[in-house]
């Protein structure tokens, strides 16, 4: 480790104020509750490690969604590479867990407008992240591109396609409305 003793209470002091956008990112990355506590742990616990290493005076939410996102490719990695009996039997539990009501369902519904959070969990999960990432916590497409590993203009083309049918499907959904609702 390269903290230097003493200085986990700082750590702590800096680092967990993020903790409900990082769980909330994470939530949109993995699609359930115990995948995104569990990403949630391993990127404070890769902060923690690499403290030493990070720049005072530099985005320190951009760092920590860096290395949430970096956390979460490489467990796609690793469970691209399991056998295939494995991943079925994982998919399996995973597939009744989220008949009762997945992690992601219960995040979107405690969005401010219901139509929002449906629309959203309608976008593809690349363009739903791009537009929380601008639009509900306020990150740059510089920030953005650092944060998931895309090039600035994959940003910028994700953040408008995500609007642009958010938008639609937000306009769907005002067009099918009963009068007066």
């Amino acid at each position: 480790m390269n903290i230097p003793a003493g200085a986990a209470d700082s750590f702590a002091d800096q680092v967990l104020p993020y903790a409900k956008q990082l769980h909330s990112a994470a939530l949109r990355l993995t699609g359930n509750l115990a995948d995104a506590e569990d990403l949630v742990q391993e990127t404070y616990v890769k902060a923690y490690a690499g403290f030493g290493t990070f720049q005072p005076g530099t985005n320190l939410p951009a760092w920590l969604h860096r290395i949430e996102a970096n956390a979460f490719l490489n467990s796609c990695r690793v469970r691209s590479r399991r056998p295939e009996a494995l991943l079925a039997s994982l998919e399996a539990v995973t597939a009744h867990r989220a008949v009762a009501s997945s992690a992601e369902d219960v995040a979107l519904s405690r969005l401010p407008d219901p139509a929002i959070a449906r629309a959203l969990g309608e976008l593809p999960k690349q363009l739903a992240a791009t537009v929380c990432l601008a639009d509900a916590h306020g990150y740059s497409y510089a920030e953005i591109a650092k944060i998931t590993g895309v090039p600035l203009g994959t940003v910028m083309s994700r953040l408008h396609r995500g609007r642009k049918r958010l938008r639609a499907l937000l306009t769907a959904t005002l067009s099918s409305a009963p009068a007066g609702a």
